[in-house]
């Protein structure tokens, strides 16, 4: 049965329940055990031991595992097992792993958050009683009774309403608390079934009453509720991979395919040259095994999650420094290729926060501004400098206070001594108050057209009265309807003066003979930093789409303010919306970019159909009704001062000063993490892809130039503390001038994939030339078949070592731009100074220090050969000079 289409007898008969006497004690407990508890169903939480081995199970943290047992059986078969490698990569894994966790822990707090917003105690009629029970009691066919400042306790059908307001923003995205009447709802012709928002005989747990008093029928408890249903949207919600997440999988798994085919092809061929010897020498086996091996760890990037990892780290940090607070690591890497941002428009795009912004008076506007602010029932907090009340009244009495009415006291010099309170039917609000004069002033406000009505004159600016025309009603309601027109809600001030106190202060004594003042025009202003936000959102090739539970009219007047939209034809409402198949709505998406009173499965449908279009979708909001479609989205931005906890707990940002600009900062954050991620992506393959090339020629030619031990020093010592500093390297001067990146894009996309395979070519000759000059340098020639005996190449693979180092340590510096040259950067990296200062010591310890020298099988080497080696490694800087400046004229031609 859909309450709110029947009258309140069939509600009440169809819940077999009487308004009068509520249900008995017995009738409760049973139909408890029926329904069960007015709660909402708790989430099995996954336990902490299992959250990290989820995040040991990604393919790259298995490849480093593996690299470690490698080591470690290796270095046991020929009994100088190297347990510091094992110890430095399982290290990198466990904190990881741990980062990982913490950033997400709190992740599933979003029922918890949800089922602290019902209220805790509820007044309810039971066996014709008035109790105050536990909300968690309730039951279908209770009688609860409601009041300002209560939390509405379940799913209601209202059977009583004096002049009761409830404040539904969280669940439907209304800006303006509702009033609620008992009268069934006529469904329109062509419409299926009525918006929640229109609801206005129903009101729903999680919302608060702000004004007025009431008495309902409770109609649904628990997950049956609309906080239920959004509940369960919550848990069902499919966790989907971030395109950084999806890339570095695909990375994994190129890398592991890579390692498995070198190590096949390597054994291969070594067991194929010397097939013949195995009889008599079954250890080359052995040394075949460990060659391949060799290649394993020269394919592998070890520090390369670690240093993912730690560069996300970093960015949330210094997010959380710029009021976006990440609780999701991989969420800053998402922003910087959203292409769309599906923002509420209440709290996140406007104040949330009723402001008068328009006057049109006729009388003096002094009296105009007591009137409003007099004629009210909010109240001036000094304290808070605010005013404190019901929002559309508190708009008036700030409006009043701006004007300085406040000051001193000076409202309480008008006391009130009559009223007709506020009520739906006449659209009115009449109070008598007497002046400090000692006379007798009323002060009417309500609905234009009705305080119109009743007035037969009308004051002027000067204070002088005279007759109402005809002229004036007109030229006051075009005054009316141009405001209107700007979504403006507009309220009348009339007075009437009393020569005593009036004998009869009902409606009908008081709203007659009235003298007409002004108009007020109140709106959800927009946040004064949003409109600069969406240009720069649209320069950055990101299209907002405002999506609110607010009438068209204002949607539209909003949206056209910020530049959203210029045009009407692009918004559309959630009515219409229903009547759009899901394949129909894929197609029309691009059409609208402003969505009026929606409820929280159009949102889910909105996020849905611009995924299926292949976008990245970012969705924002404060409410409880914003909370599916947030953690649907690729990334959930929830606000922080505003927000429910709810929407906290499900977004993967928050932001803490609800600045929709923010959003803006982060993007441009997102950006630059994500392009310095591929700089750390690139700076380490073109290394890798040197060492693999480097072990492959020799191992082709028949001697070694690289052991396990050092190639794993090199890529967790030397290579890592770089690529963390160029994790930090400022963003680049057109981040925020280019077009979103496309999901789609592989790591590789761009070019990456050439300026990768020719770096690392280049680092290879540089290496073996190194390489060869040692040998050189040691025996005065070179001669294949003694480097073959190994007889020749302690100096060689010294010299190598040196060279391979400082040449990642060069070209770090390089990996600053992909394109730019590294002498036009305006600005200096100081980490990446210190980095290559840190690994240029580490370098000269290992090779410097005897007894490390001695375990990694170094040779201390004469200063021509360290010069020589120092000097070939500084070669990749005007090498990759040049070649940055082929790309650009080649991309410039494109």
């Amino acid at each position: 049965m859909k309450e709110y289409l029947a009258s309140a007898n069939d509600v009440l008969g169809e819940l077999s329940s009487n308004e009068e006497s509520g249900l008995t004690a017995a009738e409760a407990s049973s139909r408890l055990s029926q329904y069960g508890h007015n709660e909402l169903d708790k989430e099995e939480k996954t336990p902490l031991w299992k959250r990290f081995f989820e995040q040991m199970a990604d393919p790259m943290v298995i490849m480093l595992i593996v690299a470690a047992f490698i080591s470690a059986i290796t270095g046991v078969i020929q009994g100088e097992p190297e347990w510091a490698d094992v110890i430095i990569i399982m290290a990198v894994v466990i904190i990881n792993s741990v980062l990982g966790v913490v950033q997400e822990a709190k992740s599933e707090q979003a029922l918890e958050a949800l089922q602290q917003m019902s209220a805790a105690q509820s007044k309810v009629i039971r066996d014709g009683k008035l109790e105050h029970l536990p909300s968690a009691d309730l039951v279908p066919g209770d009688i609860v009774l409601l009041e300002a400042g209560d939390s509405v306790p379940a799913d209601c059908r209202v059977l009583e309403s004096a002049s009761m307001k409830i404040e539904e923003a969280a669940l439907t995205g209304e800006s303006v608390p509702v009033e609620k009447h008992v009268e069934p709802i006529a469904l329109a012709a062509d419409a299926d079934d009525v918006p929640l928002g229109d609801r206005k005989n129903m009101c729903y747990m999680g919302s608060t009453v702000v004004y007025g008093r009431g008495k309902a029928v409770v109609a649904a408890t628990g997950m049956k509720t609309e906080m239920g249903k959004i509940a369960d949207a919550l848990t069902t919600a499919k966790k989907e991979l971030t395109p950084l997440q999806i890339k570095l999988n695909e990375l994994s798994g190129i890398l592991t395919k890579l390692v498995l085919a070198i190590c096949v092809i390597i054994f291969a061929v070594d067991l194929i040259r010397h097939g013949g010897e195995l009889g008599s020498n079954p250890e080359m086996i052995l040394d075949t095994f460990m060659v391949a091996v060799s290649l394993a760890v020269a394919a592998i990037p070890e520090g390369l999650v670690a240093v993912v990892t730690i560069v996300l780290s970093m960015g949330v940090t210094k997010m959380s420094r710029r009021q976006a607070i990440i609780r999701k690591m991989t969420a800053v890497e998402t922003l910087g290729c959203t292409q769309i941002i599906c923002s509420d428009k209440t709290g996140t795009l406007t104040q949330n926060k009723m402001t008068v912004t328009k006057h049109e008076l006729c009388g003096p506007e002094d009296l105009h501004l007591r009137a409003m602010a007099l004629c009210s029932d909010a109240k001036w907090d000094a304290e808070k400098g605010e005013a404190v009340g019901e929002p559309t009244e508190c708009a008036l009495v700030n409006d009043a206070a701006k004007a300085g009415f406040y000051e001193g006291g000076n409202d309480a010099r008008y006391e009130r001594v009559g009223e007709a309170p506020f009520d739906s039917g006449r659209k009115m609000m009449s109070v008598v108050v007497k002046t400090p004069e000692g006379t007798f002033e009323q002060y009417t406000k309500g609905g234009p057209d009705v305080v119109l009505a009743l007035c037969t004159k009308v004051m002027n600016a000067d204070g002088t009265v005279e007759p109402m025309t005809e002229a004036r009603r007109t030229q006051i309601m075009a005054a009316n309807k141009s405001m209107a027109d700007q979504a403006l809600r507009v309220l009348a001030s009339a007075v009437r003066e009393h020569k005593a106190l009036p004998d009869d202060c009902t409606p009908a004594g008081l709203e007659h003979d009235l003298t007409f003042v002004g108009l007020s025009g109140m709106i959800d202003p927009v946040r004064p930093e949003v409109t600069q936000a969406i240009v720069e959102a649209k320069e950055a090739g990101i299209r907002p789409v405002m999506i609110t539970g607010d009438h068209i009219d204002t949607a539209v007047a909003i949206a056209k303010e910020l530049g959203i939209i210029n045009d009407a034809s692009h918004a559309i409402t959630g009515a219409q919306l229903d009547k759009i198949s899901d394949e129909d709505f894929k197609e029309q998406v691009t059409q609208y970019s402003v969505y009026a009173r929606v409820q929280p499965e159009h949102k889910a449908r909105i996020v849905d159909a611009w995924k299926s279009r292949g976008k990245i979708v970012a969705m924002t909001g404060d409410g409880v009704n914003d909370a599916p479609s947030i953690k649907r989205a690729d990334i959930g931005v929830g606000m922080g001062i505003t927000g429910t906890d709810v929407t906290k707990n499900v977004a993967d940002m928050v932001l803490a000063d609800d600045n929709f600009a923010t959003i803006i900062n982060a993007v441009e954050e997102g950006r630059r993490i994500y392009d310095n991620i591929r700089k750390v992506i690139q700076f380490l393959l073109s290394a890798n892809i040197a060492e693999v090339l480097s072990v492959f020629v020799a191992t082709l030619v028949g001697f070694t130039i690289f052991q396990p031990v050092q190639l794993l020093w090199i890529n967790l010592i030397t290579d890592c503390f770089p690529a963390l500093a160029l994790g930090m390297e400022e963003a680049e001067g057109d981040v925020m001038k280019r077009k979103p990146r496309n999901a789609s894009d592989g790591v590789f996309a761009g070019g990456m994939g050439v300026d990768i395979v020719f770096q690392g070519i280049v680092i290879t000759a540089l290496v073996l030339a190194s390489f060869f000059v040692g040998v050189y340098l040691d025996m005065g020639y070179i001669n294949i078949a003694d480097m073959i005996a190994g007889t020749a190449d302690e100096e060689g693979v010294t010299m190598a070592f040196i060279t391979l180092s400082m040449v990642e340590i060069f070209h770090c510096f390089n990996m600053r731009s992909r394109r730019a040259s590294l002498f036009s950067m305006k600005t200096q990296n100081k980490w990446l100074w210190g980095a290559a200062l840190l690994a240029f010591i580490l370098t000269v310890v290992v090779v410097e220090v005897p007894f490390l020298a001695d375990m990694f099988g170094f040779m201390e080497l004469p200063m021509e050969a360290l010069a020589a080696a120092l000097g070939l490694a500084f070669l990749i800087i005007p090498i990759m000079e040049v070649y940055k400046a082929v790309m650009r004229g080649i991309e410039k031609d494109q």
